[in-house]
């Protein structure tokens, strides 16, 4: 299975952004998926994820303002009210749901957020 993360792009703070990511291979029908992020020079973190069955959850950095959601080809993070602080590369995985990496499986290779002040 292989995981196309897109749709990073520069943005203003206070300005809004929708990341995507597709699956090849076979579809994200029985996997959670969650969206992680790396900013420079820090460890990676968990953002949002979301189960087979629409379950989500959300670090307490993104709550109000994040939305992760899904059908049966992509799944959507949703990002509004963007701050400095979200410019981070942001990947998706696919696996087990949960907010620590190693429950997930298979991983894209990240798309570039940048949130200018």
């Amino acid at each position: 299975v292989q995981l196309q993360a897109s749709g990073g792009g520069l943005v203003q703070a206070g300005g809004s952004l929708r990341i995507s990511c597709a699956a090849s291979g076979r579809t994200f029908s029985s996997d959670a998926v969650g969206w992680f992020r790396q900013a420079p020079g820090k460890e990676r973190e968990f953002v949002a994820g979301i189960t087979w069955g629409g379950g989500t959850g959300y670090s307490e950095s993104v709550k109000g303002r994040f939305t992760i959601s899904r059908d049966d080809a992509k799944v959507y993070l949703q990002m509004n009210s963007l701050k400095p602080e979200d410019t981070a590369v942001y990947y998706c995985a696919a696996g087990r749901y949960g907010s620590a990496d190693y429950l997930y499986k298979y991983w894209g290779q990240g798309t570039l957020v940048t949130v200018s002040s």
